[in-house]
């Protein structure tokens, strides 16, 4: 048997029930969601893994992000959630996951295991607080993390350790921060994040640093096809 493939893309922006797209952010977000489901379907086999770092959809309501859910447990593999800032949707845990599709699996201050890998990860907030309101979000999702990641300690074997966040990690210099000094800490193998999107893509990091790589995968910034990890 094969080893499973893992993939990540964030920043799906589905519309839920809501008639929203991402035109106005430009003509290539046109049909963005068709674009991927095809290159996931073209791409994703049944024992593969799809991480989505944040940003799902425009849903308000977990009654109204339904039609978005049952899309991804229509697509091949097996689908890893984590909460973007846009995702209001996304209520208690519990709740969570009793609406979701077989298949899909969400984090949320604990970690997942599958097969060789152990998913794990927080949202996180602006890598550079810019206010006294933003330094406490901050630090509320360094604990979260934190959390997530002993988690991921307590069920640790040998698996492959795959963080995912949804706001950078750092900045485009690949600098130290509370947030990389954690994953090293905890000997994360890769992480993968989103958030970004035009020119403030340009301040994303993607490489290696301190034995930990880092991928930049908001779906504009891949034109909207998934990256192999």
């Amino acid at each position: 048997m094969s080893k499973p493939v893992v993939y990540a893309i964030a920043d799906l922006h589905m519309p839920g029930i809501h008639d929203k797209t991402m035109d106005i952010f430009g003509e290539r977000w046109e049909g963005h969601v068709e674009k991927i489901v095809v290159d996931w379907q073209e791409k994703v086999k049944a024992d593969d893994v799809v991480l989505i770092p944040g940003d799902i959809s425009w849903a308000m309501t977990l009654d109204e992000v339904q039609n978005d859910l049952e899309l991804l447990g229509q697509l091949p593999g097996k689908t890893v959630l984590l909460k973007g800032n846009h995702d209001f949707w996304w209520s208690s845990i519990s709740r969570l996951r009793l609406s979701l599709p077989d298949g899909i699996y969400a984090i949320q201050n604990d970690a997942i295991k599958i097969g060789e890998y152990i998913f794990c990860g927080s949202r996180g907030w602006i890598y550079l607080p810019e206010s006294p309101e933003d330094e406490k979000i901050y630090k509320r999702e360094l604990k979260r993390l934190e959390l997530s990641l002993k988690s991921m300690q307590r069920i640790r074997e040998n698996e492959q350790i795959i963080a995912l966040l949804h706001f950078p990690p750092t900045d485009a210099t690949g600098a130290d921060s509370a947030v990389t000094s954690l994953l090293e800490n905890y000997q994360v193998d890769q992480v993968v994040y989103g958030h970004l999107h035009g020119q403030s893509a340009q301040m994303a990091f993607s490489g290696s640093k301190n034995g930990v790589v880092y991928h930049f995968v908001a779906c504009d910034a891949l034109d909207f096809r998934l990256l192999k990890l």
